[in-house]
């Protein structure tokens, strides 16, 4: 099996690097730590149990959520941006891209319980390349267009992305990276697909039997 020269051209070192450096700052949970300042408590055993920005505004209100949305799509850009402005490197970005989303959701300091990623994954896509973002954000309104729900368009938008990166850069690399990353959102939000089919299938069950009354 022969590697496409974009895979083959990519210096593992500096490639270890910007994987070490993304994911550090990708375990920076923005949510964790704001609460456990203001309140003492650990978010992961409040509500939800997640340390994103929803959770997080269930305990701290408005102001907690849109910091931790601020504080976690700053990581995903710094990590992006630092990768490609010491490297010169959109393949090392990519790599940077990966790591920090991996480290939001499994970080090491707080035993591997992270976040979902989808905000921190969306800075990173920012500053990475923002026609990938802007083509995220057309999927997700045209899924709610026709479901009228956010969080199954949300994660179907990251099917799209790997073609839409292809489609945009021809780069086998960065078509790859982004399908690792659709996989890793899917992933991480598992249980909330789990449960997203039995509450679809209930509620078209209803929608029928509410066009057809018993006579």
């Amino acid at each position: 099996m022969t590697w496409p020269a974009q895979f083959q051209s990519v210096n593992a070192l500096p490639a270890l690097a910007c994987a070490a450096g993304a994911y550090a700052i990708g375990c920076f949970a923005t949510g964790y730590y704001l609460v456990r300042a203001r309140t003492g408590q650990d978010i992961r055993e409040i509500e939800s149990g997640n340390i994103g920005a929803t959770n997080v505004g269930r305990v701290l209100g408005r102001t907690g959520f849109w910091l931790t949305v601020l504080g976690d799509c700053a990581k995903g850009s710094l990590a992006v941006f630092a990768a490609r402005h010491f490297t010169g490197s959109d393949q090392f970005a990519a790599v940077a891209f990966l790591f920090v989303v991996i480290g939001h959701i499994w970080p090491a300091p707080l035993h591997w319980r992270g976040g979902k990623g989808v905000v921190t994954s969306g800075g990173a896509a920012l500053v990475y390349d923002y026609r990938l973002a802007l083509a995220y954000g057309a999927a997700v309104a045209i899924g709610f267009a026709f479901t009228r729900r956010m969080t199954m368009p949300g994660l179907a938008a990251y099917l799209v992305i790997p073609f839409v990166s292809y489609w945009l850069n021809h780069s086998h690399f960065e078509a790859a990276a982004m399908t690792i990353l659709a996989a890793l959102i899917l992933f991480a939000h598992r249980q909330n697909i789990v449960e997203a089919f039995p509450a679809l299938a209930l509620r078209r069950g209803l929608s029928v039997k509410s066009q057809h009354p018993k006579s």
